[in-house]
């Protein structure tokens, strides 16, 4: 059974049994305070939004869509499809973006692809899906399957604050690399999406703690595209994953 990260209410629900299940995380959870859910727009619009701000600063990402869809207004797909390549380049897009959005627009419209219904996929299969999209990396298809659909089992496992995070957790040697990641979150399931959240609200904790929260980093993909949701303030600066599609 799928578990869906909805509400506030759902997330520290499903932490409650995710610290049943594995007692570790009760100084971690002690030390991060619950975290708060956040959560973006489904569907095309979601998914175009994270793509928009891959390898962006946050400011530049908030332009690029801000003129995107003052554009397109409503920002739906068949409008997007449709539109002139040179029109998206002289809004901001990249010539990747936009043949990644591209195909995903076509492939929605010709309902080859349905991006709602991967909220009740296994996550591995959603995952899967979203990955074998151009363009669309590990990290991509884990942001927007967490943020855009509230999926609980969802698994950012190439993500370096939620690595790093773990290595200072769990008291490992090394920060675990991605494929290590698997075998490390197996345990969660079906709750690893609540798991990452509370990683990143660990990561942001010790990192405060140790007064290099803001030390002036490149900003990260992870601020761009989802610590801003639901009016949250953008979070921690680190590169928080490998490149799209990776």
């Amino acid at each position: 059974m799928t578990v869906h990260l909805h509400t506030q209410t759902d997330l520290e629900e499903a932490l409650e049994k995710l610290l049943k299940l594995d007692p570790r995380l009760k100084p971690v959870l002690e030390i991060a305070g619950m975290p708060s859910l956040r959560r973006r727009e489904p569907g095309f619009v979601g998914l175009a939004h994270i793509v928009c701000g891959q390898q962006l600063s946050t400011a530049s990402a908030a332009a690029i869509w801000g003129r995107l869809t003052a554009a397109f207004d409503p920002f739906h797909h068949d409008a997007f499809r449709r539109a002139r390549t040179d029109r998206l380049g002289r809004l901001g897009l990249s010539a990747a973006k936009i043949k990644t959005l591209k195909h995903i627009a076509r492939e929605l419209a010709e309902e080859r692809l349905n991006l709602d219904v991967l909220a009740e996929e296994d996550a591995d299969a959603a995952h899967h899906t979203l990955t074998a999209l151009p363009g669309i990396g590990p990290w991509t298809a884990d942001v927007y399957l967490l943020f855009c659909l509230g999926h609980g089992d969802a698994w950012p496992a190439g993500d370096l604050a939620v690595q790093e995070a773990m290595k200072i957790g769990l008291g490992l040697q090394e920060r675990p690399s991605e494929k290590q990641m698997a075998p490390l979150a197996e345990p969660w399931r079906p709750l690893r999406g609540a798991a990452a959240h509370l990683w990143w609200s660990y990561y942001r904790a010790v990192k405060k703690r140790e007064g290099i929260i803001a030390s002036g980093t490149k900003a990260n993909n992870f601020s761009n595209n989802v610590a801003v949701a639901k009016g949250t303030p953008t979070k921690a600066k680190i590169s928080a994953r490998k490149q799209p599609g990776s």
